[in-house]
């Protein structure tokens, strides 16, 4: 859906992702995270959902964040800078069923404390294949951010492997699902890191919410 001609967060949010975008650390513990003092948007997602592929997208670098064939490659919370207003995190991936039992551990502990802790941190992107919809491993994260009270936004994507004529009816399942989620925020976002889709809605959308936080 275009947005309204007189809506200036489109062209804030183009600008925002244009500008320094660069790595800043990995942070395996909580007592390595960086100082509070800027706006924090997360990543999260089942592996190999597409987070670092949306990451590169959005903001126009093809190796800003590493993508990797290998699930569960991400084992940290990784630290990129959006210009000089907020963090992007891209969180560890789940739901890798050949990852070690004790890293899953290791990696869900610092999730949680993450949530729970972060003060600046004011939304979660959780990432959903739009090819296969919300599965169970999926409503385990929904059901980690709800209890942790984090808001949290949903974003289909690899929504140009769906069908056209399928995309309604799997974006109506979708909300139905987070309906009763407390935490859910309403709007969902389609996106194609590989065609470009949604990704202006993407960047909107994060502008917004810092001019709503700041």
């Amino acid at each position: 859906m275009d947005a309204p001609e007189d809506d200036p967060f489109p062209e804030i949010g183009r600008k925002l992702f244009a500008g320094p975008c660069d790595f800043v650390m990995g942070a395996a513990r909580l007592e390595q995270l960086p100082a509070m003092d800027r706006l924090e948007i997360a990543f999260a997602g089942r592996s190999n959902v597409g987070k670092s592929s949306l990451v590169n997208a959005l903001t126009g670098r093809k190796t800003l964040a590493k993508t990797s064939n290998t699930p569960g490659r991400t084992q940290q919370l990784n630290y990129f800078t959006l210009g000089s207003e907020a963090y992007m995190v891209d969180m560890p991936g789940y739901g890798y069923a050949q990852a070690p039992v004790e890293s899953v551990r290791t990696w869900t502990s610092l999730v949680r404390a993450y949530l729970r802790g972060r003060a600046s941190l004011a939304r979660v992107f959780l990432l959903i294949d739009a090819r296969h919809g919300i599965k169970a491993v999926d409503n385990d994260a929904l059901d980690l951010l709800d209890s942790a009270a984090t808001s949290y936004q949903v974003v289909l994507t690899k929504i140009d492997q769906v069908k056209l004529a399928d995309q309604p009816a799997r974006l109506a399942e979708t909300a139905a699902a987070l309906s009763r989620r407390p935490a859910a925020f309403p709007v969902i976002l389609q996106t194609s890191s590989r065609e470009g889709l949604g990704l202006a809605e993407f960047r909107a959308a994060v502008a917004r919410l810092i001019d709503e936080r700041r």
